[in-house]
């Protein structure tokens, strides 16, 4: 179910619980700043999620709250993540939904970075 992106952060979301060791991932990267791992339930044949450590609801909360090495490190970890999947010069999509309307059903930022096919446009009409 979407959830309010303005609401206060939820410890017990399903990605604070993999920050913590509490559930597993297929880790693909790690730093200070950020974690990723495959989709669960991909969507493109590379399907990854970047998540920041930190307790940030959307990109809102992050951008308003989040110390700029945390803003510089998890936006470089998108990066690396992309160049070491090699979906740079095939090309790729960066996801995140915002809120209710914009489709968020975990309320922990994340970014879905999508590859390894072509993604047609960008919404349906």
């Amino acid at each position: 179910m979407p959830i309010d992106a303005s609401l206060p952060y939820d410890d017990g979301n399903i990605f604070a619980k993999i920050l913590r060791g509490e559930l597993p991932c297929t880790k693909v990267y790690e730093d200070e700043h950020a974690l990723a791992f495959h989709d669960i339930n991909p969507l493109a044949p590379v399907h990854i999620l970047v998540i920041p450590k930190g307790p940030y609801v959307s990109w809102d909360d992050f951008a308003a709250r989040a110390s700029d090495a945390e803003i510089a490190g998890f936006v470089r970890a998108v990066g690396h993540v992309a160049r070491d999947a090699e979906m740079v010069v095939q090309g790729y999509r960066l996801l995140s939904n915002v809120g209710k309307r914009g489709g968020q059903e975990v309320p922990h930022l994340h970014v879905h970075i999508f590859g390894g096919q072509p993604l047609g446009p960008m919404l349906a009409r």
